[in-house]
């Protein structure tokens, strides 16, 4: 796999695993607390396939600037993301672009891909938060928000993946924060109102023992984002990240399998 190298956009450190002569860009948005560099293993994959590809750290995640986990509007985010996207385009013009969003990465994306449709050839969500999505609204209506971090063991069902995250300096093991739930409700609202995303082809890949993000709330999310070009995958006994499951080859065929039915030859 081709090294990757770094770049910084307004204090958001960017990720970049590059190809010397792609027929894609892949922006792969990360979830709650880890940042872009846990990826990697699918940017092997994705540049073998033929795409360049980038990751941007949200803010206060990984090595970006910002107070830890504290994201106060997500549609900052989505601009973040953007930004990304034009680095991308100025690198490769005239290629196309896919969004592949993991989890709050899946929010991210689904509320991008409804504001930039047009500059999108596929849209890929992994275990998105999008739909009904019960944790903020229970965490909110307590008083104090409790210090129960993630549990490696939900994560995937190869107990290294588990490891390696609990070990690694630049994921967040803390609490939630009032301000980034409160960000979390709001988005979700606004990608539920914010109308499906037309003809764009969409690739949803979820574990059906998925326990962080249940598989029913994110169907209703996924069903009304789509406007009918809809690929699903539903993965038996995976948990919540199936890019880094047991079954990983499997979903990463279904990824690449998926780029070449949609992108142009």
């Amino acid at each position: 796999m081709t090294g990757s190298r770094e770049h910084v956009l307004d204090g958001r450190t960017v990720r970049e695993w590059p190809h010397p002569g792609p027929r894609c860009v892949v922006l792969v948005v990360h979830g709650y607390g880890e940042h872009a560099g846990r990826y990697a293993e699918l940017a092997g994959v994705l540049t073998a396939y033929g795409a360049a590809v980038y990751g941007p750290d949200h803010v206060g995640h990984g090595r970006s600037a910002g107070e830890r986990v504290l994201i106060e509007d997500f549609e900052d985010v989505v601009a973040d993301v953007h930004r990304t996207a034009e680095l991308a385009r100025a690198a490769h013009p005239g290629l196309p672009l896919v969004l592949v969003g993991h989890s709050m990465g899946g929010l991210i994306a689904a509320r991008y891909a409804q504001r930039h449709r047009d500059e999108l050839s596929a849209l890929v969500l992994s275990g998105p938060v999008i739909g009904v999505w019960e944790l903020p609204g229970r965490l909110l209506a307590l008083d104090e928000i409790p210090d129960t971090p993630i549990s490696p063991s939900a994560l995937s069902r190869d107990p290294a993946v588990g490891a390696a995250y609990a070990a690694d300096p630049l994921v967040w093991h803390g609490p939630m924060k009032r301000p980034t739930l409160e960000a979390f409700v709001r988005t979700l609202d606004a990608v539920a109102e914010g109308g499906d995303v037309g003809d764009l082809p969409v690739l949803w890949l979820h574990g059906d023992d998925d326990r962080l993000v249940p598989l029913p709330g994110s169907r209703i999310g996924v069903e009304r984002l789509s406007g009918g070009r809809l690929t699903e995958r539903i993965f038996p006994g995976a948990r919540h990240e199936v890019f880094n499951e047991t079954c990983k080859a499997e979903v990463f065929a279904e990824v690449t399998g998926f780029l070449d039915r949609t992108l142009p030859r």
